[in-house]
């Protein structure tokens, strides 16, 4: 089995940073695609940025500039430093990523996964 486990949420002022961090265990063959999701009170779940094996990155516009995604493909980490943190980046965090397990027969199978979400808020 193959688990996603998320941390480092919190309180923080506005203003200030924190970095979140997720770590995926199990039968893993390859880790493809790394996200950060995030979910507002009352409001859809949006991809706030997401990174490939290689490295690349993309990021949802609100949070350019002040967000970065990187990733530990030895430790099968991804991480998420946020910085210059607005009231509007309240939300559950949730990390998510696309992993190829190996089955006990020796089959492959590629699914998407979730962590549960980590809380992070920004007072004013």
């Amino acid at each position: 089995h193959v688990q996603l486990q998320a941390s480092g949420g919190g309180l923080v002022q506005a203003g200030g940073s924190l970095t979140l961090s997720c770590r995926a265990s199990g039968s893993i063959f390859r880790i493809n695609v790394m996200s950060w999701y995030r979910q507002a009170l009352g409001k859809q779940r949006e991809l706030v940025g997401s990174v490939i094996r290689g490295g690349d990155t993309n990021y949802v516009d609100s949070v350019k500039g002040r967000f970065t995604i990187s990733r530990d493909n030895a430790k099968n980490m991804v991480h998420l430093q946020m910085h210059s943190l607005t009231p509007e980046d309240t939300a559950v965090y949730y990390c998510n990523a696309d992993i190829s397990s190996v089955q006990s027969v020796g089959a492959a199978l590629r699914k998407n996964y979730w962590g549960r979400g980590t809380q992070v808020t920004v007072s004013s």
